[in-house]
């Protein structure tokens, strides 16, 4: 077991030692998290955070779908929330509230059968709201800025607090959200619509996206962030992958996926250090054929 555990403050919730993060990201790759600590409720994630060690490092992930970490592992301690943080209610004039830890698929069944329009996009993002909330996701049109009515979260030092999508700076695929936040809760505001309208949206959503993308492979979603148009010509990731010569591009077992090049693929038991090598490589290739930078989407983290 591991030894952090024993200078950790009680809690209500769980800890797991030398926790196998493989288990928790899409890619099914990647070291251990020292401890893994999965809080009851709001409460017991503050009480822990006033409590916790000053020297000890902490983050948080949700289900793991943008997620990619490195075989060495994460020092501290890795916070999962779980269903007491899932939780997704239709509220009065349109508005939906959603815990962090909510799959963004469930926010927006939820947010159809209520006939809430304009959260159509959340169909599209395979991720949970607190980390929508984080890097401002976005899919077919539309991206959490766009619908954020105030976004609930508690800081380091374990006090509750409130912002708006202005507080958050919120850009492309980016917020200035303080690393130290832990959101838990947002609250989007839609419009009136007809249910069956919407789940027809909703449904188109999804036949582009299994048409378009390897969704049922080991991935991590969108690897790179689309480029300013000014300096990418107006081409998107994908295309700028495609015409430096990177589709279906394999190093042991990580490859670039050939259904959707901005898709690295885990195809049997690769390493989290053979993706993140990988996708260095696109870059570098990208970068030599077209002069463009591409930006990381996916969150690497941990120690090589």
């Amino acid at each position: 077991m591991s030894d952090l555990v024993s200078r950790l403050p009680k809690v209500r919730g769980a800890y797991t030692p030398n926790a196998p993060m493989s288990e928790l990201t899409w890619f099914r790759a990647g070291g251990p998290a020292e401890v893994l600590f999965r809080p009851a409720d709001v409460a017991d994630l503050q009480a822990f955070l006033k409590a916790k060690p000053a020297d000890v490092p902490v983050m948080t992930v949700g289900v793991g779908s943008n997620l990619l970490v490195r075989d060495g592992g994460v020092k501290g301690v890795v916070i999962r929330l779980g269903a007491a943080f899932g939780k997704v209610s239709a509220e009065a004039g349109h508005r939906l509230r959603a815990g962090a830890a909510a799959l963004d698929v469930a926010a927006a069944r939820v947010a159809a059968d209520a006939g809430i329009a304009g959260l159509e996009f959340l169909r599209g993002i395979p991720g949970t709201i607190g980390g929508g909330l984080r890097m401002n996701a976005g899919a077919y049109g539309g991206e959490f800025k766009d619908a954020l009515v105030e976004a609930i979260a508690v800081d380091g030092a374990g006090n509750l607090r409130s912002f708006t999508p202005a507080d958050l700076k919120m850009t492309y695929r980016h917020s200035e959200a303080p690393e130290d936040l832990i959101f838990v809760e947002a609250l989007f505001q839609g419009r009136p619509g007809d249910p069956e309208t919407i789940r027809r949206a909703m449904e188109e959503i999804t036949a582009k996206r299994e048409a378009s993308q390897p969704i049922r492979t080991r991935t991590g979603g969108s690897t790179f962030k689309n480029p300013d148009p000014t300096a990418s010509g107006g081409r998107k990731a994908w295309q700028l992958i495609d015409a430096a010569g990177c589709r279906g591009l394999k190093r042991g077992n990580a490859m670039v996926s050939d259904l959707h090049c901005n898709f690295l693929v885990n195809l049997s038991e690769a390493k989290g250090n053979e993706i993140e090598a990988l996708g260095e490589e696109v870059r570098a290739a990208v970068k030599a054929a077209t002069g463009v930078d591409l930006e990381w989407e996916i969150k690497r983290i941990g120690d090589a």
